[in-house]
């Protein structure tokens, strides 16, 4: 499967209503005192808008090795991650486009930083005095264990929650299928459903998506975006065996080390 690119503007609209409430007194006293006069004191300041982190902020708050020893960090994998964004990939749904930027850890919208790591579940070793049928069903067992990219993007204003709405949207409007070309290869995803339930940070929204595999097999992929204030922490999950597992305990290392 492709990674994808092109950037896709979501924007959540905000409307922002400033009421002046003015109470009349019906009264011949109240009439008598005139115009009140304004009060003298200064309005509370605006809290300023909040600002993103920057890649290596970011890149700080990556977990690390000790902090999942269920898993295990591929550093090579990971070096390959800072040009993903040079993919060129389109949709036949514009909407279902942040699904696969999510799936790639492409940048989304325009986010102050990022950072990207890769990480597989660590397999089981087969037990003491096993088989040979056991340790070659732990060697398949091996081959299929769920690797995760895991990425964060920061966002200045309302961006995060932004990108984790649009990528939720996405969920519904692409929920019957949708395709993705990259390079003249074109990747169909049958079907995007929700995913197993995430509670990390401020918000959270899980989809498990189908796909069309070579030799006709069926794929089950598994993205998980999770808001920490300005924050998001992005999870695709990819079994060679064709069904990932969720991550559960890596997201909610990564969510919590966000703060």
């Amino acid at each position: 499967m492709r990674s994808t690119l092109v950037r896709r503007t979501v924007l959540t609209a905000s409307a922002v209503s400033l009421v002046l409430l003015a109470t009349a007194c019906g009264s011949d006293k109240a009439d008598t005192k005139g115009d009140a006069k304004p009060d003298p004191r200064p309005s509370a300041p605006s809290a300023p808008a909040a600002k993103g982190r920057t890649d290596a902020e970011l890149t700080g708050l990556l977990v690390t090795q000790a902090e999942v020893p269920d898993y295990v960090i591929n550093a090579q994998a990971a070096a390959k991650l800072s040009k993903v964004d040079e993919n060129q990939v389109t949709t036949d749904k514009p909407a279902c486009k942040v699904l696969v930027q999510t799936q790639a850890l492409q940048k989304i919208g325009k986010p102050t930083g990022v950072a990207r790591t890769t990480l597989g579940a660590k397999p089981k070793e087969p037990a003491a005095g096993a088989s040979p049928e056991e340790k070659l069903e732990a060697v398949k067992n091996a081959l299929g264990t769920t690797a995760t990219l895991t990425g964060l993007s920061s966002y200045d204003g309302q961006g995060a929650q932004e990108t984790l709405a649009a990528f939720k949207t996405a969920g519904q409007i692409c929920a019957g299928g949708f395709s993705s070309t990259s390079e003249g290869e074109t990747t169909k995803y049958e079907s995007v459903a929700a995913g197993p339930a995430v509670t990390a940070g401020d918000e959270a929204v899980s989809l498990s998506l189908t796909v069309d595999m070579e030799g006709g097999d069926k794929g089950t992929l598994l993205l998980v975006m999770a808001r920490k204030g300005g924050t998001i922490a992005s999870f695709s999950s990819i079994s060679l065996l064709g069904k990932a597992d969720s991550p559960t305990a890596l997201i909610d290392a990564q969510v919590k080390k966000l703060g």
